[in-house]
Formats: C-alpha cells, sequence, structure tokens
C-alpha cells in the first residue's frame, strides 16, 4: 500500500450520538487528473478492514483499460473513520488527553463515517462526484451519503450491501466481538489487546464471507484416513493470522458496530422517506451466493430507490464476489455508465 494524503480536521466533530472528536485525520489517496470541469470524479467507499488505496485492493477494477482508470478519471478513496490505516481511530492520540483513546473511544455510526467524507469532500472542492461505488460496509456508508446529500451524485453503484444491517448479520458481529471479549488482553489498554480474539473473529467472519459450497470444494480432503489437521481448519487459522499482521481489535470493535448502527429510516420517517432521497441513477449489484447479504436485500434497494436497476451476479464465492467477481461487476458498472 503507498502512503496515503492526510486531511486535518481541526475542529470539534459531532457524532450522530452526541459524543464530540476534538479533532478529525481522515487518510485518502488519489489517482489520475481531476478534469477543468472537475466532472471526472470516481469516489470509492471500501469495507470492513479495507484501506484507502484501492489499487491494493481492488486491482481488477483498478488501472489502465478497467472501470476505473486513472487515466480517464479523478479517483478518490478515503480511509473510513475507526479505521486503523491513517484516519482517527481508537488508537490515535486523544488530544484531550494527549494519550491513545483505546476503550474511550466512542461508539460511530453509518451516518458518522459518511459525513466525515462530506468534510473531505469539501476539503478537496469536488462540487460533484460523477460515480460514487461501495459494496458490504462501503455500500452502507455510500448509501447514507447519497441521501444526505443528493445533489452531489450522479451515478451510485452499491454492492453486496442492505438498507439496514438485519439481525442475522448483527449476530454474526456480536460472535466475532464475543470472540475478542473472550480474549483476556481486551480489557487491558494496550495497542495488542484483544488480538488473538481478533484471530477468532476473522475466522467466524470467514464463514459468513463464503458459503458451504465453496468450502466444500476449496478445503475438500483427499486423505480419507485424516483424523485431523484438515485443510478447513489450517484455512480458518491462516486467515486469522493474516488479518492480525495488519489490522487491530479496536479498530474491528468500532466499524463492526458501526456496520451494526446501519438504518436509514432512523429518524426519516419511513423507507420509503429514506430511499426516495435519492437523486443519483443507482445500480444495485447481489451476489447469488451471497449468505450475509442475501440478494433479498438488493432486490428490496432496487425497488426502493428512484430510477434504480438491480443486476444479480453468479458467483461461487459469497458475499466476497463483491471484491472478485471483477470482469462481470465491471460489464454492469460500464453499461450504467453507458
Amino acid at each position: 500500500m503507498t502512503e496515503p494524503a492526510i486531511f486535518h480536521y481541526q475542529q470539534p466533530f459531532t457524532l450522530e450520538n452526541k459524543q464530540v472528536l476534538p479533532e478529525l485525520e481522515i487518510a485518502y489517496h488519489t489517482f489520475g487528473t481531476l478534469n477543468a470541469e472537475k466532472s471526472n470524479v470516481i469516489w470509492v467507499i471500501h469495507a470492513l478492514t479495507a484501506n484507502s488505496d484501492v489499487s491494493d485492493w481492488w486491482s481488477g477494477l483498478f488501472g489502465k483499460g478497467n472501470i476505473l482508470d486513472p487515466e480517464r478519471y479523478f479517483i478518490v478513496c478515503a480511509n473510513n473513520l475507526g479505521s486503523c490505516y491513517g484516519s482517527t481511530h481508537a488508537l490515535s492520540v486523544n488530544p484531550d488527553t494527549q494519550s491513545p483513546y483505546f476503550h474511550d473511544f466512542p461508539l460511530i455510526t453509518i451516518r458518522d463515517i459518511a459525513n466525515s467524507l462530506e468534510l473531505l469532500r469539501k476539503h478537496l472542492d469536488l462540487p460533484q462526484i460523477h460515480l460514487l461505488l461501495g459494496g458490504s460496509l462501503g455500500g452502507q456508508i455510500a448509501m447514507e451519503w447519497a441521501i444526505m446529500n443528493n445533489q452531489v451524485f450522479q451515478n451510485l453503484v452499491l454492492l453486496a450491501t442492505n438498507a439496514f444491517h438485519s439481525p442475522w448479520g448483527i449476530a454474526f458481529n456480536e460472535a466475532q466481538r464475543m470472540a475478542i471479549e473472550a480474549d483476556y488482553s481486551w480489557k487491558y489498554n494496550h495497542i495488542q489487546a484483544g488480538m488473538l480474539g481478533l484471530k477468532a473473529a476473522r475466522a467466524i467472519a470467514l464463514i459468513s464471507y463464503r458459503n458451504q459450497f465453496t468450502y466444500n470444494q476449496t478445503q475438500k480432503e483427499e486423505d480419507f484416513e485424516k483424523t485431523d489437521d484438515f485443510k478447513a481448519s489450517s484455512y480458518q487459522q491462516y486467515q486469522g493470522e493474516k488479518l492480525i499482521r495488519r489490522f487491530n481489535a479496536f479498530a474491528y470493535w468500532t466499524l463492526s458496530k458501526a456496520m451494526d448502527s446501519h438504518q436509514v429510516t432512523r429518524n426519516r420517517e419511513n423507507i420509503e422517506n429514506a430511499l426516495g432521497a435519492i437523486k443519483a441513477k443507482t445500480a444495485v449489484i447481489g451476489i447469488s451466493s451471497d449468505i450475509l447479504f442475501p440478494v433479498d436485500e438488493q432486490k428490496f434497494l432496487a425497488n426502493h430507490i428512484p430510477h434504480a436497476t438491480y443486476h444479480e451476479i453468479d458467483s461461487f464465492y459469497g458475499h466476497d464476489g463483491f471484491l472478485l467477481e471483477f470482469e462481470a461487476i465491471s460489464k454492469v458498472i460500464k453499461q450504467h455508465l453507458s
């Protein structure tokens, strides 16, 4: 990952729950050149554990000749508030105490993250966004932002996301937080607190990101004499280890709680008022085998967002299909923009 730029907002940032962050930092990447009319902006919002360098985690969509082509577009991606890749999060120093927030970092919501992105948009002086896109948590943030500032966005692409986080999704997140809580170190104010719990949390998450068919194919045993050391077990251990080498339990906790908070109807009377406020021409993409954000949730969005179309991608990869099915996603986006 290349080093991001840092936007430092030196004023109090009031959260949805009325708590206040004394100041705010947002890490972000830009790619390509902004045209004279400032009309060629694509803004990408990342998912739970990704970062602002979209070329690092969505390389199949990024690059010359691809839909995220920096030779054609000015591409912006910011690290979400609460994440640990340069933006203000629980291990950031609280300027009021001169020590990290740790467990005192306030609960943030999807709307808070969207509001922080709005500050960055104004800082970058981008009056309009040609295309806003995000998947999963990133799709939740994009949706909120497109409701809150509906005059800014011309096109919106929502992948594998929903209008409110389901009880099923919240249960998965709570199980992961319970794994972090079960780590004895979690109660301490230390940068490594909860990391073994995070390893277990990631293993739980992977089950929801894929599905039984994926595991039954990719982790299938050929040695029928085995009684231990199964491929599926090794895979869970590997994925947990992989995450704790690049992420931390505090950020995971913060962002999973933010995901649970996602509810577009909060303070908006009803779903028609909420999703009906979106003015951007919208494409909603579902992944056929997604068990975490099932396609019924994307069909619901397409039925309630004005001028929206629904596209379903037949994928083996479950929820992770929104990160892996580059060709199919590119085809939908190109069709949408044309």
